[in-house]
């Protein structure tokens, strides 16, 4: 028998109750909540059921899962259900990937204020997309693009990032017909990187004027306006990083892609290698290690104290009822449909009939749970809820 995955669960749950006594006072209740949604996931503590193969008979405890959208275990079963409602977004072209990078000195800020720092993050790389593209010295179209905020780096600290997902293309200016981008290309980085640069210090400017900012500790000097507007000047001129990466090899490689990146967390379970003494250990990418670098590698192996390991991990802990993951220009939900019905048309592509939000086929009712030794499906002999115990183990043996 293999040996058991370490779990950022088993974590919480060795070193959580004496870290969280010590950090009294320092953790949000969000913060809080997520760490005991994640102990909790799959376990008795949240209740489930008791299962039977109609096929091999093979008796199963299935415990409940947290959901929480910080929980490494509950995201693989939530990316699948928004990848297949996206199906029917894909459009048969060239997909361009853009990453908007916020300078460490606004990473500082924006963890003081994830709400409103993030938002700008979002709206300014969408407003630097779409602006430019319409731009006929660039591509002279109006585009769409789908957003997802990533706020760590590898090593769990804190990178707040967003990737772009673009079709390589948009409508002409008179919507009657469509502009593609060049082979490989999408736009100037360059040109990019300085409008975002430009336009999220203008926004972020008038959002301290409106009092929408708070300062702690090192930055409570930052409250005052000819302090924030001193402190804003050298970011002017710094490189701000916009980067695109190879455009995708056709809609599936953008699926493959967005199953990887939309519901990710800060870290996977399959990243953890130990937990001792020495505290936690796992794998992170060096990406200050160039490809083909002679005698260094990109692939690392990091160990934490128990708590530093926590402490990381819950800075990326978003605000309640934040999206991250979010549509713009010619994939806006209120427009996405009649936009792409039109761009599919321009195109000579058949249109896509819309199923169910689940993806699965219309009329065709798909079993909650499957059998993992013959695919079967299984019925549910019993339900427990939370706090309460099995009336009886299964007859055969639970797996």
């Amino acid at each position: 028998m293999g040996q058991a995955t370490l779990e950022v669960a088993d974590i919480f749950r060795e070193f959580g109750p004496a870290w969280r006594q010590a950090q009294r006072g320092h953790l949000s209740l969000a913060q809080l909540k997520v760490m005991s949604a994640i102990e909790q996931c799959r376990s008795a503590a949240l209740g489930g059921h008791v299962l039977r193969c109609e096929g091999c008979g093979t008796d199963q405890i299935a415990y409940n899962s947290c959901r929480n959208r910080h929980c490494p275990k509950c995201q693989s079963g939530a990316a699948k259900r928004w990848l297949d409602a996206r199906q029917a977004d894909l459009l048969p072209l060239e997909y361009c990937h853009v990453v908007f990078t916020l300078p460490a000195q606004i990473a500082t800020i924006a963890y003081q204020n994830k709400a409103v720092v993030y938002a700008l993050l979002f709206d300014v790389a969408a407003e630097t997309l779409m602006r430019i593209a319409a731009d006929p010295k660039h591509l002279g179209a109006s585009i769409g693009a789908t957003l997802v905020l990533h706020t760590w780096g590898s090593a769990l600290t804190h990178h707040p990032h967003v990737h772009g997902i673009v079709p390589g293309g948009g409508l002409a200016p008179d919507g009657k017909s469509w502009i593609a981008c060049r082979p490989g290309f999408f736009l100037s980085v360059r040109v990019l990187s300085r409008l975002f640069r430009r336009r999220f210090l203008e926004e972020l400017l008038q959002v301290h004027q409106a009092g929408k900012l708070q300062f702690l500790g090192e930055h409570a000097a930052l409250v005052d306006a000819k302090a924030f507007k001193a402190w804003l000047a050298p970011l002017r001129q710094c490189e701000w990083v916009v980067y695109a990466k190879r455009p995708f090899a056709g809609p599936q490689a953008v699926l493959a892609y967005l199953s990887r990146y939309t519901h990710r967390v800060a870290i996977s379970n399959s990243r953890l290698i130990a937990m001792n003494e020495h505290g936690v250990t796992f794998r992170w990418k060096d990406y200050r290690v160039k490809n083909g670098s002679k005698g260094r590698t990109r692939h690392k192996t990091m160990t934490l104290e128990p708590g530093e390991f926590m402490r990381r991990f819950l800075l990326h802990v978003l605000p309640g009822g934040f999206h991250r993951i979010r549509h713009y220009g010619l994939l806006a939900n209120g427009s996405r449909r009649a936009s792409l019905a039109l761009a599919r048309e321009l195109l000579c592509v058949p249109t896509v009939a819309v199923g169910r939000d689940d993806g699965g086929d219309l009329g065709i009712q798909q079993p909650t749970f499957i059998c993992w030794h013959c695919g079967c499906a299984m019925v549910i002999l019993q339900t427990f809820t939370r706090g309460h115990a099995i009336r009886a183990p299964p007859t055969g043996q639970a797996r």
